[in-house]
């Protein structure tokens, strides 16, 4: 009983679960932002090369 007490109450566990979740969302934000800025750039320099 006293084994279950002690792990319901470390929270080492709990500070890498949330650093995974913020690792996460960082790079869920950043390949949302590359894929932005790749199809933008994908589009003007398909212009470009239309206008050679």
């Amino acid at each position: 009983m006293n084994a279950i007490k002690q792990f319901l109450l470390d929270e080492d566990a709990t500070t890498a679960v949330e650093y995974a979740v913020m690792l996460g969302l960082i790079l869920l934000s950043a390949i949302s932002a590359i894929s932005t800025f790749g199809v933008g750039t994908g589009g003007l320099w398909g212009g470009i090369a239309a206008q050679l």
